[in-house]
C-alpha cells in the first residue's frame, strides 16, 4: 500500500534556484531508504522514504541536494507558444503550423504542414485534439495487432495524459496510452504498446515478460527506450 501525502500541515518546500516547489512525500511499506526525484513537468519534488519516516528528515534530504534539483530543472522543455507558423513533432517528424482564415476548422496535415481555419485564438487546443484523435486511431491499430500477435482479447483502449508513464495496463485489462507518443516516431510508439499488451499476459516484468515482448514487438526495445529515454519530455514541450 502505498500513501501520497501532498499537503501536510506544514506544506513542505524546498527552494531550487529562484523558485519555491512542493514536497510530495510517498511513504512506502517496503521502502529502506530515501529516494528522490523531481516531477517530469518541474512541478514538485517527490520524495519516497520508509513508512516510518519524517516529513523534516525528507526536508533537509532535498534541500541538501539543490543543486542536483536545479539541473534537473534545467532540462525540462518549456512549453513553447504554439502559433501559425510554429512547428511541433508528428510522428517523429515536424509539422507546420499553416493556419488560413478560408480553410476547414478541422486540421489536415500534407506535405510537412498541416493546415487548419476557424478563430485562431483556439488554434492550439484545436490542434491538440486533432492529435489525440490521430493517436486514438493508431493505438488501436497497434493494439489489435499485437493482441493477435500475443493471442490475446483486444482490451479497452484510454488516452492517458500522464506527466511520467508513457503505459500503463490496470487490473481490469484497461490499457491505457500517452496521447503524446503520436508525436514520435512510430516503432516507439508502438514500443510502448506492445509493452503494455504483454502485461495482459505478464503482469510483471518477469523473463517470460521480455520473452514475449521480443515475440511480439518487430523493432529493437532497447533502442526505442533509448530514444524515450533522451527526447521523452521534449513530447511535452509543444502542449502542455
Amino acid at each position: 500500500m502505498i500513501d501520497w501525502l501532498r499537503k501536510e500541515v506544514s506544506d513542505p518546500e524546498v527552494v531550487v534556484g529562484d523558485v519555491k516547489l512542493p514536497l510530495a512525500i510517498r511513504r512506502h511499506a517496503t521502502a529502506k531508504r530515501m529516494t528522490m526525484r523531481l516531477a517530469p513537468d518541474g512541478s514538485e519534488v517527490r520524495v519516497t522514504l520508509p513508512r516510518w519516516g519524517r516529513t523534516a528528515e525528507a526536508l533537509a534530504f532535498a534541500e541538501s541536494r539543490a543543486d542536483w534539483l536545479a539541473g534537473q530543472l534545467d532540462k525540462i522543455p518549456q512549453v513553447s507558444a504554439l502559433q501559425n507558423g510554429s512547428t511541433f513533432q508528428f510522428l517523429g517528424e515536424d509539422l507546420t503550423i499553416d493556419w488560413r482564415i478560408d480553410a476547414p476548422r478541422k486540421p489536415f496535415a500534407t506535405d510537412g504542414t498541416v493546415i487548419l481555419g476557424g478563430p485562431e485564438r483556439s488554434l492550439v487546443p484545436r490542434l491538440q485534439r486533432w492529435l489525440e484523435n490521430e493517436a486514438l486511431s493508431l493505438m488501436e491499430t497497434d493494439l489489435q495487432e499485437y493482441c493477435q500477435s500475443a493471442d490475446v482479447t483486444v482490451p479497452k483502449l484510454r488516452l492517458s495524459r500522464a506527466q511520467r508513464r508513457w503505459g500503463s495496463c490496470a487490473s481490469d485489462g484497461t490499457v491505457r496510452i500517452n496521447w503524446r507518443l503520436v508525436q514520435a516516431p512510430a516503432h516507439v510508439r508502438r514500443s510502448v504498446v506492445a509493452h503494455e499488451v504483454t502485461h495482459l499476459v505478464h503482469f510483471d516484468h518477469s523473463a517470460a515478460f521480455h520473452a514475449l515482448l521480443g515475440q511480439i514487438y518487430e523493432d529493437d526495445i532497447e533502442t526505442a527506450n533509448a530514444w524515450l529515454k533522451v527526447y521523452g519530455r521534449g513530447l511535452y514541450s509543444s502542449f502542455g
